[in-house]
């Protein structure tokens, strides 16, 4: 019983240094990709200049994910961290596929890292009953 009483905290701790780090990546990725000119993203990212309005839209993806996975512990609403977590993996994939329609290979090992950080908080609070 101790033992279950110890892991179930580790995991607590664990997700919850998951969700931190997640929010921090994409609530950064997308104030980034929204103060920064599409110009000077375009010279980091080839697909920016070609279009801004999904750099735009990722970046207010990217924010409310980032948000999403911390802020519903603090408004009593814990059940909707899964449904964050949920659309980041969703988001992620979504990269994913679209930098392999490119020949982008090289630009998704950073999304499938955060794809599993995502699916890893999915798991950790849809196993926990709020």
């Amino acid at each position: 019983m101790v033992s279950q009483q110890k892991n179930s905290k580790n995991r607590h701790i664990a997700l919850w240094v998951v969700q931190i780090l997640l929010a921090l990546s994409f609530i950064g990725s997308g104030l980034f990709k929204l103060v920064t000119p599409v110009s000077t993203l375009a010279d980091m990212w080839r697909w920016a200049g070609e279009y801004p309005n999904l750099l735009r839209f990722t970046a207010v993806l990217d924010l409310g994910g980032g948000i999403g996975i911390v802020l519903p512990a603090f408004i009593r609403k814990p059940g909707l961290i899964v449904w964050a977590a949920l659309g980041l993996a969703m988001l992620m994939v979504c990269a994913i596929a679209f930098h392999l329609s490119r020949g982008e290979a090289a630009n998704t090992p950073f999304n499938f890292v955060m794809l599993a950080l995502a699916l890893f908080v999915f798991w950790g609070r849809r196993m926990r009953r709020w």
